[in-house]
């Protein structure tokens, strides 16, 4: 095996962080495809059952931040692996919450929230890891074929939950993916390494191409301060594209939590259609995210980042905006469905830029930064999970769409602001840390 990587060593490991995506996503949604199941041998209203589903965006939400800080200070390898295993053995304790205790709903909202905290590393821990092993030209189509284990992972889900459901029950679909995640995580900290110099199968002509477009990835015992919290909180830049993220995760949030029931309820589809139609966005976003990284790439290389990378998620943004908008003014359920999916699709674009750009800026700071980023997201899918359906009931869905449109539409705007080729500087930091891991 060592010699079939010889060359391309960084793309297997990306290619594992998009597996790693993937069965993240599969312990992520797996209790909603349950949640019939779960209501009814726990007796918990809606109501209740929406607690629970809250307390894993909460978590997830709340450790971005510190889990990317993390992956800057003890390495990517390892916090990874922790994660995986961490996230596992949470997934195990949902099925074995007992039924029937005065005590069962907290112990469900508890294991949801800790769960939830430790996926909150996946992302931004995978992004210190690019920023580790992918050299700048190149990390657009990274985080995008990371971020296609989304779309890939929400495919999935539905069919592998149910099957074994129907075999095995409820609970073994939640042991199922536990025993899965604990072995993709294994893998990968066998797989893994944070630095290339330091991985017993990197090839000379490999390190040599990642070691000329990361020039600190050199030396990597050598010790060099990390920008502290202030600086991270502090940067226009990554403030702003927290900013525009936001957007992202307002738009997106709408098809992990609202797109099925708006298919049923308000299109008027049947469940065997909505089943079929609900998966197209999740495929257009596993095939948008990679391609867009390498547009993306391709044209920073050619014309620079500010092109390459602000001006493909601009226009991305914009394109996501439009098809959202436009969505609500066709009449057919089924096309309307191909139009939303389109613009899932394009936000998708713009994905890997995010992450791109925050790992140039941010540097060693990666894990932190990405974190910080993320979390704009994620309150970005706190709010439209309760504000879509406010705005629908008083409004109509129309305009719940057209908000997310024009909130996209901002997020395009946004990047306008971004300087892609800034610097986080530690010597901004109040406080530096040393970090081996670059």
């Amino acid at each position: 095996m060592p010699g079939l990587m010889n060359e391309r060593l960084r793309w297997t490991l990306v290619f594992w962080l998009f597996v790693l995506s993937a069965t993240a996503y599969l312990d992520r949604v797996n209790v909603s495809i349950a949640a019939q199941a779960i209501q009814k041998e726990y007796q918990v209203s809606n109501v209740e059952l929406g607690w629970v589903f809250s307390a894993f965006v909460a978590g997830y939400a709340l450790f971005q931040a510190p889990g990317g800080r993390l992956a800057d200070r003890f390495g990517p390898r390892w916090v990874i692996g922790a994660g995986a295993l961490w996230w596992s053995v949470f997934t195990a304790f949902t099925a074995l919450v007992p039924a029937g205790a005065g005590f069962s709903l907290a112990m469900l909202v508890s294991v949801r929230f800790l769960l939830g905290a430790g996926e909150a590393v996946i992302y931004p821990s995978a992004n210190r890891m690019v920023a580790n092993w992918i050299p700048p030209a190149e990390r657009g189509l990274a985080n995008g074929v990371i971020f296609a284990g989304v779309g890939v992972g929400a495919g999935i889900t539905p069919p592998l939950i149910v099957y074994v459901m129907l075999n095995y029950g409820w609970r073994w679909s939640f042991y199922t993916c536990a025993l899965l995640g604990i072995g993709v995580g294994f893998i990968w900290y066998l797989l893994a390494r944070d630095a290339p110099r330091s991985h017993p199968w990197m090839g000379a002509r490999e390190l040599a191409h990642i070691e000329a477009g990361i020039p600190d990835s050199q030396d990597p015992t050598r010790t060099i301060r990390t920008p502290g919290w202030s600086a991270i909180a502090g940067d226009r830049n990554l403030l702003t594209i927290t900013a525009s993220y936001f957007t992202v995760g307002y738009a997106a949030y709408i098809f992990h939590t609202w797109f099925f029931t708006y298919l049923t309820r308000v299109r008027g589809l049947d469940l065997k259609s909505s089943a079929i139609y609900s998966m197209l966005p999740f495929l257009a976003m596993a095939v948008g995210s990679p391609v867009g990284g390498w547009i993306s790439d391709r044209i920073a290389v050619r014309y620079g980042k500010r092109a390459g990378r602000c001006g493909v998620a601009a226009m991305a943004m914009a394109l996501g905006a439009v098809f959202l908008a436009a969505a609500t003014q066709v009449a057919s359920a089924r096309l309307a469905c191909m139009v939303l999916a389109g613009g899932a699709g394009a936000l998708c674009l713009a994905q890997s830029a995010y992450w791109a750009v925050t790992a140039d800026i941010a540097g060693r700071a990666a894990g932190a930064a990405s974190g910080l980023v993320n979390t704009g997201a994620q309150v970005g899918g706190v709010i439209t999970a309760s504000l879509t359906p406010w705005i629908a009931d008083r409004f109509g869905w129309t305009a719940s769409f057209l908000v997310a449109a024009a909130l996209c539409a901002l997020g395009a705007l946004a990047w306008l602001a971004v300087d892609p080729n800034a610097s986080l500087q530690a010597s901004r930091a109040g406080s530096g840390e040393g970090d081996r891991h670059a």
